[in-house]
């Protein structure tokens, strides 16, 4: 595991390449959600990008991990995940390459997220939400089968914002 102090020390690869530095979004709440194109919660996108509208200008990135860990639900190409995700439900935030978020291949800010939560805020499906507060710490995750846009999430957010 890396020595990062907060969420600011790791790094993704957005979902065209670009390096993606979770430092880019200091000063700003950022909810990362592992995705998928072909799982039951598969709708929660459409809520993804409701709460992306709705509190972007406050300083809320959405930040979508496509991932093919748990039941092969994520099988496309980068290419074909988000043209999925712009035409089937108008995506925009930003989202990554595909990466692994659970097991020894996990993506580093994952077991980092592991290690600070514990265990049982660890994904056990698709849709699992993290929020990092504007210093990079972690504020709060939710399961899968919470709703981007329940009260609980909503009010995690709105208490992260800058």
């Amino acid at each position: 595991m890396g020595n990062a102090e907060n969420a600011h020390g790791f790094a993704f690869t957005a979902i065209d390449g670009a390096a993606l530095p979770l430092s880019k979004f200091k000063g700003k709440a950022v909810l990362v959600v592992n995705t998928a194109s072909e799982c039951g919660y598969t709708p929660q996108y459409k809520e993804l990008e409701a709460l992306w509208q709705r509190y972007r200008d406050r300083g809320l990135v959405v930040l979508g991990v496509p991932c093919n860990d748990f039941g092969a639900q994520e099988p496309g190409t980068e290419k074909q995940i988000q043209d999925f995700c712009e035409v089937n439900y108008g995506v925009d935030f930003p989202l990554t390459e595909k990466a692994h978020v659970t097991g020894k291949e996990a993506h580093p800010f994952y077991k980092w997220a592991a290690e600070v939560a514990g265990e049982a805020a660890s994904p056990r499906w698709n849709f699992h939400k993290y929020l990092i507060g504007p210093d990079g710490a972690l504020a709060a995750w939710f399961p899968t089968k919470t709703s981007p846009t329940t009260r609980d999430v909503t009010t995690a957010i709105e208490a992260a914002l800058p």
